[in-house]
């Protein structure tokens, strides 16, 4: 690809771009509000439900539902509801997504997470400075750099594996923003203990850039990436579980797809 095509790409496909950005942009604002809502102090969910297990259980259904509302949403029908550069990578992997694509939506999701974080400053200040929210920085729990890792690795793989399985089968597939939404209620509840739950650089970036949290950066940077591509591979050489899917998490054929050329009639 030459680079007049990546810039004939980006100009053709912004709405895409943008519509990633805005994706996670939500994403963050709505972490950042429902974790003040159920862990600032002063906060009367945090009066009326002591325990913080179920606190985080109920954080966990919001940012599923969230992240539910973000594929089905008229944007993530458009640019396929990546919203996180490990994805967005992985697809390019597989061969789904071209080069220029993929600079335009890794940049995209970046910008989104920082722009996301500072509409949330705006809204929830200061609750969201407190330490009890911190910007829902992600940090590695007390049993350190190495269990926040491979659990970083883990839950990327379990992602990113039911998401290849499941696009890829057309009865299932439908579904597939449903099952992501499931997955990360339960990681929320479960793993964030360990690393806090992002299996997303850019989230991760968004919230570190306001917290001043760069404590393990390098951990959300590579072990979301290497779960993915690890899923990828084993999609690739396992025939059970190979299928040809879109790169989109939710195919509406009444929307464009840069990924697989498709274009409503």
């Amino acid at each position: 690809m030459t680079a007049r095509d990546g810039f004939s790409r980006w100009r053709r496909h912004w709405p895409e771009y943008l519509a990633e950005a805005f994706g996670l942009g939500l994403f963050m604002v709505s972490a950042c509000g429902f974790a003040v809502l159920l862990f600032a102090p002063g906060s009367p969910l945090v009066a009326s439900v002591p325990s913080a297990v179920a606190r985080s259980a109920l954080m966990g259904l919001a940012m599923g539902g969230t992240l539910v509302l973000n594929v089905y949403s008229p944007w993530g029908r458009r640019s396929g509801a990546h919203l996180n550069p490990a994805v967005t990578l992985t697809f390019f992997r597989l061969g789904k997504v071209a080069a220029a694509d993929v600079a335009g939506y890794v940049a995209a999701q970046f910008a989104g997470g920082v722009a996301g974080t500072a509409v949330a400053v705006l809204l929830f200040r200061p609750a969201v400075a407190d330490p009890a929210v911190n910007y829902v920085a992600t940090l590695p729990g007390p049993h350190g750099l190495a269990a926040a890792f491979v659990a970083e690795c883990g839950i990327a793989f379990g992602m990113m594996l039911m998401v290849l399985v499941v696009t890829g089968r057309e009865r299932l597939a439908p579904f597939t923003g449903v099952l992501a939404g499931l997955l990360v209620a339960l990681y929320i509840a479960v793993e964030a203990p360990l690393s806090g739950m992002s299996m997303n650089p850019a989230r991760t970036t968004g919230s570190a850039v306001f917290a001043h949290a760069w404590t393990g950066l390098w951990i959300y940077f590579t072990a979301p990436l290497l779960g993915m591509l690890a899923a990828a591979e084993l999609t690739r050489r396992a025939p059970a579980l190979r299928r040809d899917g879109c790169a989109k998490l939710h195919h509406d054929r009444r929307v464009r797809c840069i990924f697989c050329g498709h274009a409503p009639r």
